[in-house]
């Protein structure tokens, strides 16, 4: 017999509500005082300057305006879990619309500030089961705001490389929504049960095809922590830099899933 289907994840939905919120009020408040200088920092993303990745920060949230605005789309047909794999083809027309954006909004702690006010009010008034279509496909909006949680993660982060002693704090919960969803997309990516990717105190998952574990020690360990695993899942750091760093373990002849990363980019 096939082996069963793992059951899909659950968030639940004020906690993420209240990460999206949070983590976009702890950048808000982090680049308020960036000066110009600082604003024009490059970035690791390609050509983006600091003002264009806080741009692209808002962009992120006012998304979620965008998809609302459309029609609802008649059934769901992704998870969650499987947007990560969208955002590439996606990443042209995102660049684009960073860069006018950046250039058109020269107060960026206003459009942040007008993207939270909005998303509140647009929460208030539509149900988390509404259907948006996204990039991705047709999710609910519960869903889709999980994949906020993580693109405001990520782009802290993004921040924090590029400006000396920023230092934007990370909300728990986002970072714990932000490593289990790649994990996941990590699991469906390469599905099998050889190899345990355990990332502490987050997420555990097991992936890619062979001999699949029972009981005991696996044979094929990862293991990391959760920003180095989101630097990994997301291209920011390779496989082999985070092993010769001592940022990852991988025990066992299975356990090199360099090939299998990044799930996001």
């Amino acid at each position: 017999m096939p082996p069963a289907r793992k059951r899909a994840r659950s968030y639940d939905p004020a906690k993420t509500r209240a990460v999206v919120f949070a983590q976009l009020g702890t950048v808000r408040e982090a680049v308020r005082g960036l000066g110009p200088g600082q604003l024009a920092l490059p970035t690791r993303l390609g050509d983006w300057t600091v003002r264009d990745l806080i741009a692209h920060i808002g962009m992120a949230v006012t998304a979620v305006h965008r998809a609302l605005d459309r029609p609802a789309p008649p059934k769901q047909d992704v998870r969650v879990a499987e947007w990560p794999f969208a955002t590439a083809a996606a990443a042209g027309a995102i660049a684009d619309f960073t860069r006018n954006l950046a250039a058109d909004r020269s107060d960026l702690d206003a459009y942040l500030t007008e993207a939270e006010d909005g998303l509140r009010a647009l929460l208030a008034a539509h149900p988390g089961s509404r259907l948006l279509e996204t990039n991705a496909g047709a999710m609910p909006l519960d869903d889709y705001l999980v994949t906020r949680a993580v693109e405001l993660v990520v782009h802290t982060d993004d921040l924090n490389a590029a400006v000396p002693g920023l230092e934007v704090p990370y909300d728990r919960q986002a970072l714990a929504a932000a490593t289990r969803l790649l994990a996941d997309a990590l699991a469906l990516k390469a599905p099998g049960g050889s190899t345990e990717v355990r990332v502490p105190p987050y997420a555990v998952v097991q992936c890619v095809e062979g001999p699949r574990h029972t009981r005991g020690t696996p044979p094929n360990v990862v293991e990391t922590d959760p920003l180095t695993w989101i630097r990994l899942a997301t291209g920011r750091l390779t496989w082999a830099d985070a092993l010769a760093g001592a940022k990852v373990g991988a025990s066992g002849e299975r356990a090199d899933i360099g090939g299998l990363l990044p799930v996001m980019s």
